[in-house]
């Protein structure tokens, strides 16, 4: 017997060894578990500064964390001054001497930092130490009956003079189901299908205790019923749903800034089909959870209704907004405020004005999006701006310019995304913006000078087509400024008055700086560099940008490229691809520190990792780039990613063209199957997580608009949709290398029957495949994602390097966790031998 372990041994060396030329490589489990994201947490602290803009000035406080520890800043930009709010260490002592729980400058755990309304004191909370009974408990003896006590303390900034709040009580985050009007008086909710409304004084007895009994509630609508109704409560299983039906719930509804008006949409669901997932791993019986989910193609559409309730009158409006088969309705919020960010209790607001509001109705083609304006006092709907396209339209939030008496539209009609000035009746006045480069969003809007503040990429020459800028232009299209110069990626904030911004500038292979500036683009003062020494001394190295052809050899694809930070140019390495196909968004980091747990620590395995764009990707470019794969949602992007590689090998020969791997999540686990199935002979391990392999059963929105539904009108004029599409099941038979599927039992968006049936398919094939069910996850893989990580490193590790070396514990994990006696039964049950 131990001659035929000795050989199953052998084969599978002999197995690496063909894989990997020379010597038998070994993963780098060692040098990849410094990485993990709770030791990242200790080796990066914060890497931009996040402004709290004051309402009575142009100043700005922020939070920013070193290896040093933790300090709070206020900025004044007039001035050009930065102070520190206090000095941390006798901050600390003082309120040590109060709790009685002690704290040094290092360590000062202030949450809820907030300015007081005359601007000269902060307010924040101390957790402490000391247990107390919650005040909604009527049971104290009940196992969640007990709280850390809260310590709320008053900071004068001018006098440094500290005082406790003794009489202060806490004050809860909004509820989920509050939606509270502009001017604080009501609220209003759903519950048994029905909205209802309180009063402030109830709300306020709400917020002490839910189940207070003396709350006076008011029932607002009577006609509401299950999948019509005016709630929300999605992500229950049946059970939960039957447990909370009587609970507050969600009321997805904008007010009107005069809080007398509020609108909605309201969606009849009761002929959409259901769907379901059972979770295995509830207390006791398994659970079912069943939802509505239409898939393409299917004629069982919700149909939605815009609703607008006069609030005093107590009296709801249907409006008459009907104009495509299966249409869509969205209301527009009105832009936040910045000043508003630290306020407890923020109200959802229509985008317009007391008398009218702003919102899209769209095709179910996606081929044409109307722009309608409502007059509120009459219900009457007008469509002030139309776009329509071969494949399908997108619009951003309007800017709205006195009122709505101009409005700023955003549009890819001429194949970039571009700004145009429209009057209120919807008559084009004039182009803000042209020009081979695409407009991301409207910053701020400066009526009286008449200047747009907005982001945009792709005009700067010489640099990588994604970076973002911020740029200001006249109305009239005249006088652009670009405003944060260098070839940087940028964040940034500008407060409500458009005097002066927030920017972080960095890339994938710098360190973040953050700056003020003005808003003619001078710069004011710097702020920040963030502290990056902890990590470096680790030997981190910056990955690597680089620019390529797509398969068309015209085409520019931009990627980046993570080696081993004990990389050796001499030594050949597999390569592997992590891809996301789009159309949304692609794959590729643009600015430091994103997905550093994933991309930098799979590379430390002993691998060469590579992301790059392709054709029918991000939508920051060309229209035509963007909407490439509209008809062929399966292999657009897959020659891009094979001919990114091919050229970085023939670059590089430290690159093993011959081990090639390839991985990606959700759309880019749909990917990473069609590439080994598509390209079997190029891609030869692929790991595949929550893939939409049969995209005829993943949701109606994404799959009709990005490969394309066909709108049939009959003779009669009757109206049919049409949906078809090439599946990753239908090639199973030309898989050849290793693939590992993965998906949550609980995924209610990628259903997981997208996984069950690819390996369906591969079985009836009679292929060789690993499938890994994720219990109690879902799209996302939630807390089992660190267990994911190294299930695909290993998964790597044996098929690219040949290293069949890992243990039935994932130690990397189990080192990790204190192991006390609940950790060690739950490493346990999540360590299982693969």
């Amino acid at each position: 017997m131990k001659y035929l372990y000795l050989f199953t041994a052998l084969l599978a060396l002999c197995l690496g060894a063909e894989a990997q030329p020379g010597n038998q490589a070994r993963g780098n489990y060692q040098l990849a578990s410094r990485f993990s994201p709770d030791k990242l947490e200790k080796l990066v602290f914060s890497t931009a500064v996040d402004p709290h803009w004051l309402k009575n000035s142009d100043r700005f406080w922020y939070e920013y964390e070193t290896s040093d520890g933790k300090k709070w800043y206020i900025v004044d930009p007039a001035s050009k001054s930065k102070q520190v709010m206090f000095d941390n260490a006798k901050l600390a002592s003082e309120v040590t001497m109060i709790v009685k729980d002690p704290f040094d400058a290092q360590h000062l755990p202030i949450q809820k930092l907030k300015f007081s309304e005359d601007e000269k004191s902060i307010l924040f909370e101390i957790k402490s130490s000391i247990d107390e009974v919650k005040k909604d408990r009527k049971d104290k003896t009940d196992a969640d009956s007990l709280q850390k006590k809260t310590f709320f303390f008053r900071y004068n900034l001018a006098t440094q003079r500290l005082e406790e709040l003794k009489d202060q009580e806490e004050l809860k985050d909004k509820p989920k189901w509050a939606s509270v009007s502009p001017n604080g008086d009501v609220v209003v909710f759903a519950r048994q299908y029905n909205l209802y409304w309180m009063d402030k004084a109830n709300y306020e007895k709400a917020l002490k205790d839910e189940k207070d009994s003396t709350i006076v509630e008011h029932q607002l609508t009577k006609d509401g019923v299950e999948h019509y109704h005016y709630g929300d409560a999605r992500g229950e299983t049946n059970v939960e749903r039957e447990k909370n039906k009587d609970k507050r719930k969600p009321a997805r509804i904008a007010w009107s800034p005069d809080s007398k008006s509020f609108a909605m949409i309201r969606s009849d669901e009761r002929k959409v089909k259901d769907l379901w997932v059972i979770h295995n791993t509830a207390k006791g019986r398994p659970e079912l959870e069943t939802y509505k989910y239409q898939m393409p193609g299917e004629k069982e559409a919700p149909i939605r209704e815009l609703l607008v309730f006069d609030f005093a009158a107590k009296s709801a409006k249907k409006i008459n907004a009907a104009a495509y088969k299966d249409q869509e309705l969205s209301l527009w919020s009105a832009p936040d405020l910045k000043k508003n960010r630290d306020d407890v209790y923020k109200p959802d607001v229509w985008h317009g004005t007391n008398d009218k509001l702003y919102f899209t109705r769209t095709s179910r083609d996606l081929k044409k999006i109307d722009i309608c304006q409502l007059d509120v006092k009459s219900g009457a709907v007008t469509p002030v701006i139309k776009e329509e396209f071969n494949t399908y339209v997108e619009v951003n939030r309007a800017g709205l310019v006195n009122g709505g008496k101009e409005l700023i539209h955003w549009s890819e009609r001429d194949g970039w995304g571009h700004f145009y000035l429209y009057d209120g009746a919807g008559n084009l006045k004039n182009r803000i913006t042209t020009g081979p480069y695409h407009t991301e969003e409207i910053v701020g809007i400066d009526e009286k000078n008449r200047v747009l503040y907005f982001t945009a990429n792709g005009r700067e020459a010489g640099e990588d087509p994604y970076l973002l800028h911020l740029y200001r232009v006249n109305l009239d299209g005249s006088g652009l400024t670009l405003l944060n110069r260098g070839s940087f990626d940028n964040t940034v904030s500008m407060n409500d008055a458009n005097t002066y911004f927030v920017n972080t500038a960095s890339t994938v292979n710098s360190v973040p700086k953050s700056e003020v500036y003005n808003n003619k683009g001078r710069k004011v003062m710097d702020l920040e560099t963030a502290d990056l020494s902890r990590l470096m001394t680790t030997g981190y190295k910056f990955p690597e940008p680089f620019m390529v052809k797509a398969d068309d050899g015209i085409t520019d694809l931009y990627g980046v490229m993570y080696k081993p930070f004990d990389f050796d140019s001499t030594k050949t390495y597999p390569v592997i691809e992590y891809v996301y196909p789009g159309p949304q968004t692609e794959a590729v980091n643009k600015a430091f520190g994103h997905r550093m747990d994933r991309l930098d620590r799979l590379a430390q395995l002993g691998f060469i990792v590579v992301t790059v764009g392709n054709r029918g990707g991000h939508s920051a470019r060309s229209k035509w780039y963007h909407t490439y794969g509209y008809g062929n949602l399966r292999d657009y992007g897959l020659a891009d990613k094979k001919a990114a590689l091919e050229q970085l090998a023939d670059r590089h020969p430290f690159i093993d063209i011959s081990r090639v791997g390839i991985t990606g999540h959700s759309g880019g686990g749909f990917m990473s199957t069609a590439a080994m199935l598509v390209y079997p002979d190029f891609f030869k391990v692929a790991v595949s997580g929550a893939g939409n392999h049969e995209n005829n059963i993943y949701n109606r929105w994404w799959s009709e608009k990005h490969h394309g539904v066909k709108e049939v009108i009959t003779a009669k004029g009757d109206t049919t949709f049409k949906y078809a599409i090439d599946k990753n099941p239908d090639l199973a038979k030309n898989l050849k290398g290793h693939l590992l599927l993965v998906t949550g039992d609980v995924d209610n968006n990628v259903h997981p029957a997208n996984t069950i049936r690819m390996a369906d398919a591969l079985i009836k094939a009679n292929k060789r495949f690993d499938f890994m069910l994720m219990p109690g996850q879902r799209h996302g893989f939630g807390d089992m994602t660190e267990y994911f990580f190294w299930m695909m490193g290993d998964y790597f590790t044996r098929h690219l390097l040949g290293d069949y070396s890992q243990p039935v514990d994932i130690m990397q994990i189990n080192r990790e966790q204190p192991q006390t006696k609940e950790k060690k039964s739950a490493a346990k049950a999540t360590s299982p031998s693969l």
